[in-house]
């Protein structure tokens, strides 16, 4: 792939799901007839990534996801050391919304030269978590505090400072099983004052819930755990969004 390559196309074909496989919760096995699943539905991207990462086949995992693959694929890390050459491109997050460095710029440091040597497509995403109604893992792992759910106008500060910053993308996070997905209300004022991609996640789990993020002005709404939950379900939402 050149340089800029999956992010230009990413572009091209807004609005639309994103695939989240986690490796801690989705089989070597499986990972290959979901992904077909996944990519027979219609999604934009396959990303793959975990807040903690127990299992050790990462790298496994990540290439059988890329051999079934008709979407770019793309590593969304939890840290430093969830990087594989097999992947497309690489989600290059830095967590703005937290104060602790080590998830700003820390983790970043250690991954970039392993980054470099797998010639992976970089896109810089400012990622921002949103209060979502519970202790979510990624709130946990990372030590810092979400944005509450009312204070639209912080969600928009931290969004544009990301912007501001050169990120290439924003990314609002309810959190992996949130009990509430990112209000509408928020994501709808974040658009309004952002010139960059929008992804929405976390707590999306009915065809409302993603439509209403897209009416908000979300570019791309990113589906995980109701793919694990009920893959039946997942396509029912798939089928009604094409």
């Amino acid at each position: 792939m050149v340089a800029k390559q999956i992010y230009e196309n990413l572009n091209k074909t807004k609005p639309g799901v994103l695939a989240l496989l986690d490796p801690d919760r989705v089989s070597v096995n499986e990972a290959g007839a979901l992904t077909e699943l996944v990519c027979d539905s219609g999604v934009k991207g396959i990303l793959i990534g975990s807040s903690l990462l127990v299992s050790p086949h990462f790298d496994k995992f990540v290439c059988a996801v890329k051999d079934k693959a008709k979407c770019p694929v793309i590593i969304f890390p939890g840290g430093s050391h969830q990087v594989c050459p097999r992947a497309d491109a690489i989600f290059f997050l830095s967590l703005l919304s937290g104060r602790n460095s080590e998830f700003l710029i820390g983790e970043q440091v250690k991954a970039v030269f392993l980054i470099k040597e797998c010639n992976l497509e970089v896109i810089p995403v400012g990622y921002i978590l949103v209060e979502s109604g519970n202790f979510t893992t990624v709130e946990y792992i990372s030590n810092t505090k979400p944005i509450p759910r009312s204070k639209y106008e912080i969600a928009v500060a931290h969004a544009l400072a990301g912007q501001y910053f050169g990120m290439k993308c924003i990314y609002l996070e309810a959190g992996s099983g949130a009990q509430k997905a990112v209000p509408v209300e928020m994501v709808s004022k974040v658009r309004e004052n952002i010139d960059i991609p929008l992804i929405v996640g976390g707590g999306l789990r009915t065809y409302d819930d993603v439509k209403k993020v897209f009416d908000a002005g979300a570019d791309f709404a990113v589906l995980g755990s109701i793919i694990e939950r009920s893959r039946d379900e997942f396509q029912a939402i798939m089928r009604r969004l094409s």
